[in-house]
């Protein structure tokens, strides 16, 4: 089975057993999150799409880890106006293992 979920003003098509980084979420590491905005399940042959989410489905993983991703630098230079400018930025990310899928 597979499904597309939306959390974090983003979406990840998942499947049973999948591994993903989805933008922090307020859980210990052991527990379990439930994602309701499901935008599109298949089963098979057989498929739903939801206007815009599927209603009575769910998505529910584990919670693997709390961590910050990799520093990602905007660095900006004017040649010869002697500006420069170097900040960096790293994401808090939750990483989620999800455990099933539930259409309704």
């Amino acid at each position: 089975m597979h499904a597309i979920i939306e959390t974090g003003g983003k979406q990840y098509a998942v499947e049973k057993g999948v591994v993903l980084d989805v933008d922090r979420l307020a859980a210990e590491k052991g527990a379990t999150v439930t994602f309701d905005r499901v935008l599109f399940a298949s089963d098979g042959g057989k498929f739903s799409i939801g206007r815009p989410h599927l209603a009575g489905a769910s998505v529910q993983g584990e919670v693997v880890e709390q961590f910050r991703a990799d520093k990602v630098v905007a660095y900006k230079k004017r040649r010869r106006h002697g500006y420069e400018r170097n900040r960096g930025h790293r994401q808090q990310l939750t990483r989620v293992r999800v455990t099933e899928i539930r259409v309704a």
